[in-house]
């Protein structure tokens, strides 16, 4: 796998004194190619080590909102400052995997859907689940004109062109409707204008615009997956199985200090509003008090376990195997990824 550019790179310690390479250096003039192969290493070691970060980046896997709400909490509130800790949030594109960024070695941590992480797990790439804020499927299908989703066979469907619509593809599948998918990069307005017959919604993002668009919604034209037998939790943080091998304290204490930031969230939501406020406008979102509060909402709801009524902040097992069996049994895993090839 490849090396991630800003690991911390534990190496043994010990202590090389400048004048000591100048030494080698000038004895190498004189005597065998020994004395440079000892100065390529210690020249290279001393490269690495300066180049060498105790810094994480962490990638959100979307554009800046309140879905991410605990995380700007955690570096506003210094939480993982007081872990000892340096974190610099960088989200990615509309148009790039927050994925692709983590594969690339751009950041260090992401969140990541579960069937996502299933997805790249069978892909090849080892991940660990580091932290599960959600608990509860947010997805949703919106039917224009009335219509239930379940009766539009052929129907064509906005999905989301960097991913997220796994669910919904196996339910497609399963049940014969044989959607045609038109891949979208962010928003609602090719339904709202009528050019589509439906589309995926999360129940605390786009759900939100069609309503303020002035879109009727109904249980009829709202299929919601968490009430049909799809409720496969969301968002977790990951890192690579590579990088959290090597950094296991720095990834528990960044695991904590943003757990902390949920929790502070939950408790204070208008004063965490006002941080993700601060970050939607550094960042230029086009958005608004009232949404990003809607989806605060929302997202702290979905953090609280149906069963429990708790916020348990950990991966179910069963959830895993219910979502991997769903992505085997149509085609879109080759194998059922486990639960602990996901865990600590």
């Amino acid at each position: 796998m490849k090396t991630e550019p800003t690991k911390k790179i534990k190496l043994v310690k010990f202590v090389v004194k400048k004048e000591h390479v100048e030494h080698l250096r000038n004895s190498s003039k004189n005597n065998s190619n020994m004395h440079r192969i000892v100065i390529f290493i210690i020249i290279s070691l001393l490269s690495v080590t300066a180049y060498a970060q105790d810094e994480i980046v962490f990638t959100p896997q979307w554009t800046a909102q309140a879905q991410f709400a605990g995380y700007y909490v955690a570096e506003a509130k210094g939480f993982y400052r007081e872990a000892g800790l340096k974190v610099r949030i960088e989200h990615p594109s509309v148009t790039q995997p927050a994925m692709s960024r983590l594969r690339s070695g751009e950041c260090q941590a992401t969140t990541l859907q579960l069937c996502q992480a299933l997805e790249v797990v069978d892909g090849g790439i080892p991940l660990v689940n580091i932290l599960q804020t959600s608990m509860n499927n947010a997805m949703v299908i919106v039917s224009a004109r009335g219509k239930d989703p379940l009766t539009q066979k052929g129907a064509r469907v906005g999905i989301w062109s960097v991913g997220f619509g796994q669910l919904a593809i196996c339910m497609s599948i399963k049940d014969h409707l044989d959607y045609e998918w038109v891949p979208l990069a962010q928003g609602v307005n090719l339904f709202v204008v009528g050019a589509l017959d439906a589309t995926l919604a999360m129940s605390y993002n786009e759900y939100y615009q069609l309503v303020q668009a002035g879109m009727k919604m109904s249980d009829k034209t709202v299929y919601r997956f968490c009430n049909h037998g799809y409720n496969v939790q969301e968002d977790g943080v990951y890192m690579t199985r590579d990088y959290y091998e090597h950094h296991r304290d720095e990834a528990r204490k960044f695991a904590a200090a943003s757990r902390k930031g949920w929790e502070w969230t939950a408790q204070h939501p208008e004063e965490a509003l006002d941080i993700v406020m601060e970050r939607v406008e550094k960042e230029r979102i086009a958005t608004n008090r009232t949404m990003q509060r809607l989806m605060l909402k929302e997202v702290l709801r979905l953090q609280v376990d149906r069963e429990s009524k708790r916020r348990e902040f950990r991966l179910r097992p069963d959830m895993v195997r219910q979502a991997a069996r769903l992505m085997k049994n149509n085609m879109m895993l080759e194998r059922e990824v486990t639960y602990e090839e996901l865990s600590e």
